[in-house]
This record gives structure tokens, C-alpha cells and sequence, in this order.
């Protein structure tokens, strides 16, 4: 290829100064959105109901006893202070726990009042309180209206407009349906008096008075699972990793009911792990319990045996002999009772552990005397162990690894136990075997007495053995008590819960308005950008800049007119000068090409629709008008268009010259136009491209070139056939009509390849219907002074003939039009 074809291609730069006029031009859109976001930001400042945090503050520590001793000790440790902080993390987010928390403060009953936007929570800010009696049927989420009519009456109303209703059993936590028999309900009920109703049961208590009289109140019963599962997210954090202080935290819309259930869920946690602390002592003191009936009843039995006997034998003292082995076998049998109540307890302890899979039960191992360090430790490790597997069953499931590992715990410390148990029962044995050896001895000592000191002696050792056993468990007694009354709960309030003005977190409305901004103007911006990134349209002129070198020749603004003879209709009209404009840059070429007589124009586009026609016509007028001879060739055969303008007929053209079937002066005709003349196409050929290329086409332009100043020729789309290509031949100079926003960018590709190549040469495009934007002038620039006087707003004026203005009426008529 030879180097006056070697033209470089554009490069592709995205369009900033497009975007940005897209943008501008847009700016009712904007402000449609900022309007609608301010809006939507201050309906909710305005209408939302406030949001408010509170929070309270505990410590979990580890509290020992103060009489906590190895002989006293009834308490167990539950793996320190890091296990009971989890312990108490899990316990606050338990169903359980909110439950039990929700049940002591009764928040499924609701208070309502009227307010700016809405009903508002009332709760603590009314002139009552109402206590449900659990026991019987409350009505659920139906509103309860409550006007209080002194400090002594209220009436209470409902509108029961469904046929049926659920009532709930806050005491059972089962509900049943429940229909009226009439539509309505009202009645006056005094404060302090039981309401016995259907569907409400509870009382009414004044407390003081807040408002006006005759104010409307409203009560209301929320479903209990309801309630517990949106208070089971509170939030419960750690002061810092590893602390034993904790903050819970709770939002919503009323600070009083926040308050509340903080302090109150911190509460009954306290009261939980202090009972759970007292739990093993509470279990000694119950077994002691029942051992004492059974010892006290011993005791009375042996100590009557005694005064019957000292009764009817006259003797009431053991002489020094008998004293003396009365109390050596009193220590001897206290000591082989002793040794028993050890070898019971491990034999119980053993089975317990072989055939049960929980230890709550488990008495303490100090009720039996046994003071073993590993015993003692091992009973209160897998107690404890046992408490935090049960614990966790709140609120994790079954099968997760924490459940495994727990196992595993329990099963070590099980085998542990059962090894020293083992160990235990056996030296236990042996003492005693040693303690009933020295009681043969002695008794054989005692056989040597006379008879009377003999069974006295024996009712006296069963009475001081009663004695002993009865004495040791009054004593271990008061010793789990004086352990249980000492405890204390390892949950400290440090800072409970209070309304100290503040602690609203929403609505925020400076973000609100902020996020408004963002968005009104973000959300139009991104539906603008995408917009003009989809759009493959030419917009202007840099676009076509952008897309090919062919350099632009004109732009011709968008007409007012229904037909096609702009420059005809409004001589004076700025776009009748944008296409004098063009013909002035079509003689500079004719001139810097040199091109003398008779001088062509070929007018094509890409499609259908680009206005090809429109501009062939007017750019003939504006020659014809400039008294130079023209003629206009209608050379799209395949759809003829330009006769409808001229008022002229179709019935003879192109194509019968081309195939000899009339002469040149049979298919010229008149126009009303002075100087101009058409030769329209004609009937439609089969075969229209082998028509052009035939040696007639040659002749007639040979011919018109004799007779003519200027030639304009009308040809066919070039996107759609080659009619275009084969007829560039003729023409002197060559217009690609372009139109704004309906040619696609891609369409220039074939247009570029064939002017790259050099197949087209001394090309220009006219940018045609174009309407002006913000920020796009182009009223200089591009070509040769086209479009003087289109698009200068104020600076044009006078210059050109201004349009009529259309009524509503003809506007609405020209859209009905443009639709058909």
C-alpha cells in the first residue's frame, strides 16, 4: 500500500468532557433524586421512633468462702474465674435465662400511647400498672384501649373485629383459640380490683398521675417466645480479653424497660450462681437431713432402753471397772462406726459413678468423715465439670466439640475417683479389722464382770454410739449451714443499668442527611454513567473525532419543519444557513482540488434514517438557490424517496434510462425550486447494482456533466449495500450523514476501512439532527464556518428567522405523528 494511504487510526480515549455534559445535561435528574433522598432522610428523622443504648456493668469473680477450711469446705470450684465467665456468657444469651428474666418483669405485656406519628412505648410513663395473673388466659397482640377516668376508675374497651383470637397461658406457655361473642367490649373497672374477663385477667394498679384526663392508654400481650428470642440478643462483651468484668448492652425504644431488664437479668444471674454455689450444701444439709430422722429415733429408743433398765435393776452407774471399759469401747465403737460411715459412702459413691451419668446428687464426702484430699477434689471436680455440661445444653447443641471434650473430663476424673476409691475402701478395711480386735479384747474384759454390770454396760454402749452419730451430723449440719449462709455470689454489680439523659443512637440525623446527599447524587450519577457507557450512539463531534479521521464537513441542527425542504420553506432559518454553510466548504474543496465545470457530490450515510435524503435536497437547494444549475439523482433504487418533497411523479427515472427505455429529457423533471431539477429513480429494478455499473450510468453522467453546474447524487446506504461504493467514481467530493444519537459508533468501522485503504477518498461527514448541550459549541470549529447562527442563544439573534412556537395542541398532534 502506498504511503498516501497509510493513515494512522484513531486512538480511543474515553470521552471525560462527553460524561460531563451527560451529567450536566441531566441535572433535573439530580435534583429529582437530592429531593427524594432529603426527603426520605427527613420522613425518617421526623417519623422514626429514637433508638436508645443502655448498658450495665459486672464482674465475675471467684468469691471463696471465708470459712472455707479443708474440714469445712462444702463448696467446689467450677474450674476458675475464666470457666465461670464463660459460664455467664452463655447463661445471659440462654433462652433459659431471658425466660426467667422476662417471666419476674412480665415484659410480654405492653404499654402503648398516641403518639406525633405513631403509638409509642409507654411503658413506666402511664398513670397505672397492670400485673397479670399468670394463671389464667391472657388475649394476645390485640390492643387493649385503657382511659383513666380518676385515681380510683378506668375503663377498659376492645373492638373485636376478627372472629377469633389466640389467648396464651403465661404460667403454662400454651395458648388456644378464643372467639367472642360479641363485637366489641367496654366496661369500668376500679384500681386495686381483680379484672376477671375472657380474654384479660390481672389488676389494674393507679400509681400516680402522668397526662390528662380521659387520655387514651393502650395495653397489649405479646406472644412469650416472641419476647425472649428479641431479648436473647443482647449483647454481652468482655471488658478486655481474658477480664472477669462484663457489659451488657441493650437497645430500643424505651430507656425505662431498657433499664430494667439489665439490671434485673443481672440480678437473677447473681441469684442463679449463688443458688448453684449453694448447691452442694444444700444437698449435704437435705441427706443430714433425712439421716437425722433415723438417728433420732435411735437415739430415743436406746436412751429409754437405758432408763428402763437402770429402772428395774436399782443400778443407775457402771463401777470404775466397768466405767472405764464403757469408755474405751465407746471410743472404740465410734471409731468402727466412723470407719463405716467412710466404707457406705465409697461403696454409695462407687455404684453412683458406675450407674449414673449426672452428680447433682452427690453428698459431700465430709458428711462421712472422710477428710481424703483426692476423694474431696475428684467429688468436686466432676460435680463441677457435670454443672458446666449442663449449663451449656442452654444454649449450644448437642454433638459440638466443647460437649466432647467435657466428656472426656468427666470420664478421666471418673477413673481417677474409682482408682482411689478402690485404694480407700481397702485401708478402711484394715481399720477396721484393727478397731474390732481391740473391741474382742475388751469385751472378753467385760465378761468377767457380774451380770447386771455386763448388760448394762451393753445398753450403754448402744445409747453413747446413738449418741456419737446423732451429735457428729448436728455438727456436720451446722456446718454446711454456716458454709451455705457465708457464701457470696461471684456476680458483682459494678455499674447497674441507669438513665442518665442521652444514650439515643438513632435515628442519626446529621449520617441520615449525609447518606441522603451521598445517594442523591450517587445513585443518578451511576445510572448516568452506565448509561453513557451502554450508549453506542454518536453523540457530537468528538465522538466522530474519536472514531475515525475522516474530518467533519458540517453539522446541520434538528428541523422544525414536517418535510424535507428546510431552505426552500425558511430561507432565513439557522439551519438553512448551516447547509450555506456547507456548500461554501464543498466550493473550498472543489477549488483546493481543482476541480473546474461541472462538479459532483455523492450524499450517503450508514442506515436508513440518518436523514441521507434530507441533506441531498437541501444541499441542491442552496446550490439552485445560488443560481447554479443543479440536478439532484434520486440513485437509491431500491427505495426511492425524493419525488414526495417536489410534488413530482416516480413513474419514470434512473432507472429507465439506465435500461433504454427513456431519454434524458423524459426523466428530468422540474421543480418548483428555480435552477433545480430531479431525476427521480424510478420503479424499483431487480437488479439495481448491475444497473449502476452498466456503461449507461457513464453516459449519464457524462451528459449531465455538460449540462449542469452541480450534480447531486443521492445514493443508497453504504452500511447496507455497495450501490454506494461503486458510485464514488462519479463524485468530486463525498458526505457520510451522520445522525446525532441514532448512528452507532460501530457503524464507522466499514467507512474507516475503506477510506484507510483508499478505496474512498475526499469524504467528509455532516453530523446531521443535531440538537446542542451544555458544554458542546459547535458552531465553529469543524470544516469551513458551518452553522453560523445555530446554537448562540443570545448572540444570534436577529440574524436568522426564529421558528414559530407550536401550541400544546400542534406539539401534541406532532407526537401522535411521530409515533405512527
Amino acid at each position: 500500500m502506498s504511503k498516501e494511504f497509510e493513515i494512522e487510526s484513531p486512538e480511543y480515549n474515553f470521552d471525560f468532557k462527553g460524561l460531563l455534559v451527560s451529567l450536566l445535561s441531566n441535572w433535573k435528574l439530580f435534583l429529582v433524586c437530592l429531593a427524594i433522598a432529603f426527603g426520605v432522610a427527613y420522613y425518617i428523622n421526623v417519623r422514626k421512633l429514637p433508638v436508645y443504648t443502655m448498658s450495665n456493668m459486672i464482674s465475675i469473680k471467684d468469691d471463696q468462702n471465708p470459712f472455707f477450711t479443708t474440714n469445712t469446705s462444702l463448696t467446689f470450684n467450677w474450674g476458675g474465674t475464666t470457666d465461670k465467665v464463660n459460664t455467664a456468657l452463655i447463661m445471659l444469651r440462654s433462652r433459659t435465662h431471658n425466660e426467667e428474666v422476662v417471666d419476674s418483669l412480665q415484659f410480654y405485656v405492653n404499654y402503648w400511647r398516641d403518639g406525633k406519628y405513631q403509638k409509642e412505648d409507654a411503658y413506666k410513663q402511664t398513670p397505672f400498672e397492670f400485673v397479670a395473673d399468670t394463671s389464667e388466659l391472657q388475649i394476645i397482640n390485640l390492643p387493649l384501649t385503657i382511659t383513666v377516668k380518676d385515681s380510683t376508675t378506668f375503663n377498659l374497651s376492645v373492638d373485636f373485629e376478627a372472629p377469633s383470637y389466640r389467648l396464651f397461658h403465661y404460667g403454662r406457655k400454651t395458648s388456644r383459640r378464643w372467639t367472642p361473642d360479641k363485637p366489641s367490649f367496654s366496661g369500668d373497672f376500679k384500681f386495686g380490683k381483680p379484672v376477671l374477663l375472657p380474654f384479660l385477667n390481672g389488676s389494674f394498679t393507679f400509681k400516680k398521675w402522668r397526662g390528662q384526663l380521659n387520655t387514651p392508654y393502650y395495653l397489649s400481650f405479646s406472644n412469650f417466645n416472641g419476647v425472649v428470642n428479641r431479648y436473647k440478643s443482647i449483647s454481652v462483651i468482655t471488658e478486655s480479653d481474658g477480664s472477669s468484668i462484663l457489659i451488657m448492652r441493650l437497645n430500643g425504644p424505651n430507656k425505662a424497660r431498657l433499664v430494667d431488664y439489665l439490671n434485673a437479668s443481672s440480678l437473677i444471674l447473681q441469684e442463679n450462681l449463688l443458688e448453684r454455689k449453694n448447691l452442694f450444701a444444700t444437698k449435704t444439709i437435705e441427706f443430714i437431713d433425712k439421716s437425722l430422722k433415723t438417728q433420732i429415733d435411735a437415739l430415743g429408743d436406746a436412751e429409754t432402753k437405758l432408763n428402763d433398765f437402770k429402772d428395774a435393776n436399782a443400778i443407775y452407774d457402771l463401777d470404775q471397772e466397768g466405767a472405764e471399759l464403757s469408755r474405751l469401747l465407746r471410743t472404740l465403737d465410734e471409731q468402727v462406726e466412723g470407719f463405716q460411715r467412710q466404707l457406705d459412702y465409697y461403696n454409695k459413691l462407687e455404684e453412683y459413678l458406675l450407674t449414673r451419668n449426672d452428680y447433682d446428687d452427690v453428698p459431700a464426702p465430709t458428711v462421712a468423715g472422710i477428710q481424703e484430699g483426692a476423694i474431696a477434689a475428684g467429688v468436686n471436680r466432676i460435680i463441677a465439670l457435670s454443672e458446666t455440661r449442663s449449663r451449656y445444653q442452654y444454649s449450644l447443641k448437642e454433638g459440638t466439640p466443647i460437649f466432647a471434650e467435657l466428656d472426656r473430663n468427666i470420664d478421666a476424673t471418673k477413673t481417677v475417683l474409682l482408682e482411689n476409691i478402690k485404694s480407700s475402701k481397702a485401708r478402711v478395711n484394715d481399720d477396721i479389722a484393727v478397731a474390732r480386735n481391740r473391741i474382742a479384747r475388751s469385751e472378753a474384759s467385760i465378761r468377767k464382770l457380774p451380770k447386771e454390770q455386763q448388760e448394762l454396760l451393753k445398753i450403754q454402749r448402744e445409747y453413747n454410739l446413738s449418741l456419737s452419730t446423732y451429735n457428729l451430723f448436728l455438727s456436720k449440719k451446722s456446718e454446711a449451714n454456716l458454709v451455705k449462709a457465708a457464701n457470696i455470689s461471684d456476680v458483682l454489680m459494678i455499674d447497674p443499668a441507669k438513665d442518665t439523659g442521652g444514650g439515643q443512637i438513632g435515628p442519626n440525623n446529621s449520617l441520615n442527611y449525609i447518606l441522603a446527599a451521598i445517594l442523591g447524587f450517587f445513585i443518578p450519577f451511576l445510572f448516568v454513567f452506565v448509561r453513557f457507557l451502554l450508549n453506542n450512539r454518536i453523540q457530537h463531534g468528538q465522538d466522530i473525532k474519536r472514531l475515525s479521521n475522516i474530518p467533519i464537513l458540517g453539522v446541520i441542527g434538528k428541523s422544525s419543519i414536517s418535510g424535507n425542504l428546510a431552505v426552500l420553506e425558511r430561507p432565513k432559518s439557522a439551519i438553512a444557513e448551516s447547509f450555506r454553510a456547507v456548500r461554501s466548504s464543498l466550493q473550498f474543496m472543489y477549488k483546493k482540488q481543482g476541480v473546474s465545470g461541472a462538479k459532483t457530490v455523492l450524499i450517503t450515510s450508514s442506515i436508513s434514517g440518518e436523514g441521507k435524503t434530507f441533506c441531498s435536497i437541501n444541499i441542491a437547494s442552496v446550490f439552485a438557490l445560488s443560481n447554479k444549475k443543479t440536478i439532484l439523482l434520486g440513485l437509491d433504487l431500491r427505495k426511492p424517496k425524493i419525488f414526495g418533497d417536489f410534488d413530482i411523479k416516480n413513474d419514470i427515472g434512473v432507472v429507465n434510462y439506465l435500461i433504454k427505455d427513456a431519454t434524458l429529457e423524459e426523466v428530468v423533471q422540474n421543480t418548483s425550486i428555480p435552477n433545480l431539477q430531479v431525476i427521480t429513480s424510478g420503479p424499483v429494478p431487480p437488479n439495481p447494482s448491475e444497473l449502476l455499473m452498466n456503461e449507461q450510468m457513464d453516459e449519464l453522467m457524462e451528459r449531465l456533466k455538460e449540462e449542469y453546474d452541480y450534480i447531486i447524487l443521492d445514493s443508497p446506504p453504504l452500511g447496507l449495500v455497495t450501490d454506494a461504493i461503486q458510485l464514488v467514481k462519479y463524485s468530486d467530493a463525498n458526505i457520510y450523514v451522520i445522525r446525532q444519537n441514532y448512528t452507532q459508533k460501530g457503524m464507522l468501522t466499514f467507512i474507516n476501512e475503506k477510506y484507510n485503504s483508499g478505496e474512498v477518498k475526499n469524504i467528509s461527514f455532516v453530523l446531521n439532527y443535531f440538537k446542542q448541550k451544555s458544554g458542546y459549541g459547535y458552531g465553529y470549529g469543524y470544516g469551513y464556518g458551518y452553522g453560523y447562527g445555530y446554537g448562540y442563544g443570545g448572540y444570534g439573534q436577529g440574524y436568522h428567522e426564529s421558528p414559530e412556537k407550536k401550541s400544546l395542541l400542534q406539539r401534541i398532534r406532532a407526537l401522535f405523528k411521530a409515533k405512527k
